[in-house]
């Protein structure tokens, strides 16, 4: 007997940049124009061969396939609940709200460079950082001179904010 469905909760709104929302959309276009109709023509040569149960070439296309139609239903929910957000229509820049570009300093004397990010757009290695992740939550609404307690992998960081911008 299967536990009884709990109900959706609420929709919560994916803050994104305008060139987040642009790499999402372009990579939707060429998933449904580009890349799901070579595989299903694919698949349709595959099919044509003969028996399906034992043509590996026919088993990795529908695998494929089926790849591509998550990614695409994914990517389709994640852009029905999107909100752009232009960080140079931002009106307050005394203080770190979404897609601000924010350098702090650790207790070392370094300073690191953050842009707060939507989830769909986070790269560690450019220093983009989601609004939900711990560090950005921490600096969320903080101001220059402020200090954050942040919980590291391991252990907490104290970091001091030093600049915000809005690009």
């Amino acid at each position: 007997m299967r536990p009884p469905r709990r109900p959706p909760g609420p929709i919560e709104t994916n803050y994104i940049t305008p060139e987040g929302y642009r790499r999402l959309t372009d990579e939707l276009t060429f998933l449904h124009t580009k890349k799901r109709p070579e595989v299903v023509g694919a698949l349709g040569d595959a099919a044509a061969e003969g028996d399906r149960s034992e043509n590996a070439e026919y088993i990795y296309r529908k695998k494929q396939l089926r790849e591509i139609d998550r990614r695409m239903r994914f990517l389709s929910k994640r852009l029905d609940h999107v909100q752009v957000v232009k960080a140079s229509e931002q009106t307050r820049t005394d203080r770190v709200f979404f897609g601000a570009t924010v350098t702090v300093e650790d207790d070392d004397g370094e300073t690191t460079t953050y842009r707060i990010v939507g989830q769909d757009e986070t790269d560690g290695a450019a220093g983009d950082i989601s609004w939900k992740s711990p560090v950005g939550r921490a600096l969320l609404g903080k101001t220059v001179g402020d200090d954050v307690v942040v919980r590291w992998h391991a252990g907490t960081r104290k970091l001091t904010v030093a600049e915000i911008q809005y690009r």
